[in-house]
């Protein structure tokens, strides 16, 4: 007989607004106390200087936290000149100062530099690992070490407010950008420095602010009709990939761990109509819907359906 799971039975994500000051790994434990899942996760560190929005998945939601880790994000950002800290952040120590100040216009003139595919160096005090330590973990042992470049994707860079001694930006970017690392040089391209002194996260991928929960509100939830209320479901991380919907005979293989193979022309058309590239030569991911709710990831090959992680909902 299989051992029951402790906790309690809960699949879905959580759009947590993380309060400043609080780690990711704290707000995971915090609600890991209060909801007592059966499995618990987030979908990227947020700084604990950084705000806004930390994904949660519960239960098997846990099994599609890639899809949301890859995708776009949205950050406020306000960069304050005249230093340069040894983390990017406000928490660092000063490594450099100017009593230089951008206008307005400086800075705007060179945002288009920083758009598009860049290459980035990330900060030292950051999650990247260097020959398997992390590179925070180096930098607070004092270590000398070199931090890699690589390129990163930034959609849209702009100013939202200048009061010359600090600029506020809006970004949108891809996954591994580091926020901190734009203003860094930004302020060494302008020759005044800069770093991150506040950073709100608007948005992952299809969780935005609008619609996220504070730690308040969980602090005061006592009972399990308002949960039913937070919990999104498995599948509302996977919106941007294709959603097949399956009858009941497909669903039974599905669960097996059996492909399906859908070359008959009232299938091939439901693969169309579900967003299915049909002349595509590469595999394609699609989530498999039965009854409203995920059954599985999908690895769709032409007319075959594989299902890579099947979801125990």
């Amino acid at each position: 007989m299989a051992r029951k799971k402790k906790g309690n039975k809960i699949d879905g994500w959580i759009n947590f607004n993380k309060p400043y000051d609080m780690t990711s790994t704290d707000a995971v434990r915090f609600l890991k106390r209060t909801l007592k899942p059966q499995k618990i996760g987030h979908a990227g560190t947020l700084d604990p200087l950084a705000k806004g929005i930390l994904p949660i998945a519960l239960g098997e939601a846990t099994k599609t936290i890639p899809f949301v880790q890859d995708s776009e994000k949205t950050y406020g950002f306000t960069a304050t000149w005249g230093q340069q800290r040894s983390t990017d952040d406000l928490e660092g120590d000063v490594i450099a100062s100017s009593d230089t100040r951008p206008s307005r216009a400086d800075v705007e003139t060179l945002l288009p530099n920083y758009i598009g595919t860049v290459t980035q160096t990330p900060p030292k005090f950051s999650a990247i690992k260097i020959n398997g330590e992390r590179a925070y973990d180096l930098a607070r042992d004092g270590e000398e070490f070199e931090v890699p470049s690589r390129e990163v994707e930034i959609y849209d860079l702009h100013i939202t407010e200048h009061n010359g001694n600090a600029t506020s930006f809006e970004v949108t970017c891809g996954k591994g950008t580091y926020v901190r690392a734009i203003a860094r040089d930004i302020g060494i391209a302008l020759g005044c420095y800069g770093y991150v002194s506040e950073l709100n996260r608007k948005k992952v991928g299809c969780f935005g602010l609008d619609s996220a929960f504070s730690l308040d509100f969980f602090e005061k939830m006592d009972d399990s009709a308002a949960l039913e209320d937070v919990i999104l479901p498995v599948h509302y991380a996977l919106d941007d990939i294709p959603a097949v919907i399956i009858n009941d005979q497909e669903a039974s293989k599905l669960k097996q761990g059996q492909a399906l193979s859908m070359i008959a022309k009232p299938d091939v058309q439901r693969l169309i109509a579900a967003g299915i590239d049909m002349r595509c030569t590469e595999p394609q991911d699609a989530v498999a819907m039965y009854q409203d709710k995920a059954l599985a990831m999908l690895s769709v090959s032409k007319a075959t359906l594989k299902p890579y992680r099947v979801f125990n909902i």
